[in-house]
């Protein structure tokens, strides 16, 4: 499964630049579990990789801050019991944080100030709420 990690459309990560170790993974599974290296962690050096845009790496540096260690991001899979399906959970959940790291930010939104047609339909709507309250009241010539 050498092959290349599609992020974007413009974003192709190399499979060079794409390390995997493999354990032995833990949890149910039995004999199996004790047997085979079935876990897998995929590295990415973010920080040094020549196959992302400057542009891009300050952004996503930036998003994944917390995510990294010496600006390589590591993902764990072992959820399955077969290492080529851990290695392609791994791929695929690299290729999403990639993604949504190197996602344009929305736009700032404008602070606005209610109209005054807005503002005079709240009093309103207090001035009757106040006084349906205050016809509720018992008078004190009761």
């Amino acid at each position: 499964m050498a092959e290349d990690l599609t992020v974007t459309p413009a974003l192709v990560i190399p499979a060079a630049e794409l390390r995997e170790r493999f354990s032995r993974s833990s949890g149910p599974g039995g004999q199996h579990v004790n047997t085979t290296d079935s876990r897998v962690e995929l590295s990415f050096d973010l920080a040094n990789s020549p196959s992302v845009p400057e542009r891009l790496r300050t952004r996503m540096l930036e998003r994944l801050a917390n995510r990294l260690a010496g600006g390589v991001l590591t993902i764990a899979a072992s959820e399955q019991r077969a290492q080529l399906q851990n290695r392609a959970a791994a791929r695929e959940r690299l290729a999403s944080l990639l993604r949504e790291a190197a996602a344009v930010p929305p736009p700032v939104r404008r602070p606005t100030k209610p109209s005054r047609g807005a503002k005079e339909r709240r009093i309103s709507a207090k001035k009757r709420r106040g006084i349906t309250k205050r016809n509720r009241r018992a008078s004190p010539d009761d």
